[in-house]
């Protein structure tokens, strides 16, 4: 379904005040923002206007039962000087999993990539082009009908704003394997990008925090015996030759930077599994000299090296991450990609002067 977008551009860019060299990650925000309404059974009045505060009322439906959904994405400047979007309609088709999940209207591809590419060229000055730097982008929609009552939502509000970025994590991270607390369960919505995922998380991580940790490792839900996520990454294991990660059983997301690392480590002939992985297999991997490197991925991280994991009050420190060969080689090679310094053997880059087109 074609929509017209209106467009008004600010009259004060906000870029001088913006120290590329120096950007703390989501605090900085480009010029301008897509916002586009569900109503009546259609989206309509799609506007690109001046980033700014959104006027909701005390009785917005997401503020009560918690209905909305995100996503995250990035834009690179690559050697052509265009600016182009990493794997896009995955983010798209994710997307409308986790709204028919949550009861959401499903936003056309359309819709999505058009605000999106005249967005990212509207504030295309705001793509840093330092290594480690991109452009952040976060789509997310809410239940905007004013009600309050538990019935299925009428209508929506779907929004797009972006944001220069650095690294996410500086160094590499101390993990606690999690014994207490749950993600998720098999029939609940772990496996979309629910905005209550995360906040159940905040405890968590903050109590980890408190003991010195960066990050934490979620375990299954049942017996806290196998691994699923790390913080908000996907996570992975090299055990010998084998890389390792958890498969998709329902309560794991379906990392779109998770996917880009298997199909870069079966093209260059590693063994990948997808299973489940036991933390006693890991520690015992450890305890073997078997354990050559774990890391998380995902769209801010993109590789996120684990330095040390710690289960029931033991440390177990794994090799020096600069002698890693799986994780350095998906930073890098994922980084080069993105950026146009390596051959997109799977297509995975979309320069915005081809983004509405073939969708």
């Amino acid at each position: 379904m074609a929509i017209s977008i209106k467009i008004t551009k600010t009259t004060q860019s906000r870029i001088s005040e913006c120290d590329f060299n120096n950007i703390k990650f989501g605090n900085i925000f480009s010029d301008h923002m897509f916002v586009v309404d569900y109503e009546d059974g259609e989206w309509k009045n799609a506007e690109i206007l001046p980033f700014g505060n959104l006027s909701l009322s005390p009785s917005t439906f997401a503020l009560h039962y918690g209905q909305a959904i995100f996503e995250g994405m990035k834009a690179f400047i690559n050697n052509n000087g265009e600016a182009q979007l990493f794997r896009p309609l995955d983010n798209w088709k994710r997307l409308n999993l986790s709204a028919k999940r949550m009861g959401m209207a499903e936003l056309p591809a359309d819709i999505f990539m058009d605000g999106l590419s005249k967005l990212v060229e509207i504030d295309k000055q705001w793509i840093p082009t330092l290594p480690g730097s991109a452009l952040y982008i976060r789509p997310f929609m809410f239940a905007a009908d004013n009600y309050v009552g538990v019935r299925t939502a009428l209508k929506f509000k779907f929004v797009i704003f972006t944001c220069p970025v650095n690294a996410y994590y500086p160094k590499p991270l101390r993990v606690l394997v999690e014994q207490k607390y749950v993600r998720a369960f098999n029939g609940g919505v772990g496996n979309v990008k629910a905005a209550g995922n995360y906040a159940i998380s905040m405890l968590p991580t903050t109590e980890a925090n408190n003991k010195g940790f960066d990050q934490i490792i979620w375990t299954d839900g049942n017996e806290h015996k196998y691994v699923e996520e790390s913080g908000t990454m996907n996570v992975f294991f090299v055990i010998g030759k084998k890389v390792i990660t958890p498969n998709l059983d329902g309560t794991i997301l379906a990392g779109i930077t998770r996917d880009s690392c298997i199909k870069l480590l079966k093209s260059e002939g590693y063994e990948v599994e997808e299973r489940k992985v036991s933390i006693d297999e890991i520690i015992e991997a450890h305890k073997n000299g078997l354990l050559n490197d774990a890391f998380g991925t995902g769209t801010a991280a993109i590789v996120a090296k684990i330095a040390t994991f710690n289960h029931n009050g033991i440390d177990y420190n794994l090799p020096d991450v600069n002698t890693r060969e799986v994780s350095n080689f998906l930073y890098k090679q994922l980084n080069a990609i993105q950026t146009g310094n390596a051959e997109d053997k799977f297509d995975w880059n979309l320069p915005i002067r081809n983004a509405a087109i073939n969708i």
